[in-house]
């Protein structure tokens, strides 16, 4: 018997970053930093109301994204092409006593059955995880572990390196 999905799925992962909150922020609304643990290239920093694109040039591919809102050292929040077309990602940041900050991600707004609404939450949370992830790792001991390329490294762009 199969069963049927009853609430719209939204994809969440989560991680706690050993950095301050504006640091941590900064991540994300700079491609400078944030092309050391996500995607390769960006049209420019987050700003309400701007479509930027961010390119993964390993795998060529790309997704324009509309920032939606933007609370600074709390909250970002953006529309992008998802697997079945926009969705909405979220980032909530929360700073801790102790100056590090927890980073929570959401995306959510897939159309589709239930099969592929279950495979597009598997891959968003694991994707988000792996971005976390790399975060952490450049943040805190600045290494650089190319967890987003090596994710899939048989589907490289001929000449990526």
């Amino acid at each position: 018997m199969k069963s049927e999905i009853t609430k719209a799925p939204v994809a969440e992962t989560e991680m706690l970053i050993r950095k301050p909150v504006a640091e941590v922020f900064e991540a994300f609304i700079d491609p400078d930093i944030t092309t050391n643990f996500w995607f390769t290239k960006s049209s420019g920093r987050l700003e309400v109301d701007q479509e930027i694109k961010w390119d993964w040039e390993m795998y060529g591919a790309s997704t324009l994204v509309l920032v939606k809102a933007i609370e600074p050292n709390k909250r970002i929040l953006i529309e992008w092409d998802g697997y079945s077309g926009r969705t909405t990602v979220e980032w909530r940041f929360v700073a801790r006593e102790d100056l590090t900050t927890y980073v929570a991600i959401t995306e959510s707004g897939w159309t589709g059955d239930g099969d592929e609404l279950v495979k597009y939450v598997g891959e968003s949370t694991q994707g988000f995880t792996w971005t976390l992830a790399g975060l952490k790792a450049f943040l805190e001991h600045g290494i650089k572990l190319n967890l987003v390329a090596d994710k899939n490294p048989d589907a490289h762009v001929d000449g990526w390196q």
